[in-house]
């Protein structure tokens, strides 16, 4: 069974930091394609970042280029999602995704099967 398990949200102000990790059982972490989603209230689910698990080639969406990164430790089986310049629009439930597939459409979140429950992030203006 797949599990994956996200923590580190929070509260911050604007311009603040945050770190979320994502620990993945069940799942092989050496293969596929794993990554950040979000979902504000009354919004739809919107990709944040992926990684492709065995190049380690990384995608963003265009509204957080530059502020975040989606660094590993494969060592440890956890997939981080560094948030630096947060801002309100940021405010959103964050959600860990993977999938065995090796190249899925990586910020569709439809090629994603296995989900993980979130954690949230609040920015205050």
């Amino acid at each position: 069974v797949v599990q994956l398990v996200e923590s580190g949200g929070g509260s911050v102000e604007a311009g603040g930091s945050l770190r979320l990790s994502c620990a993945a059982s069940g799942y092989d972490y050496s293969r596929g394609c794993m990554g950040w989603f979000r979902q504000a209230p009354g919004k739809e689910r919107e990709a944040v970042a992926t990684v492709y698990s065995s190049s380690g080639r990384a995608f963003y969406a265009d509204s957080v280029k530059g502020r975040f990164t989606i660094p590993r430790d494969n060592a440890k089986n956890i997939l981080y999602l560094e948030m630096d310049n947060l801002q309100p629009d940021d405010t959103a439930m964050y959600y860990c995704a993977a999938t065995p597939f090796l190249y899925p459409e990586p910020l569709a979140a439809t090629a994603f099967q296995f989900w993980g429950e979130g954690t949230q992030v609040t920015v205050a203006s």
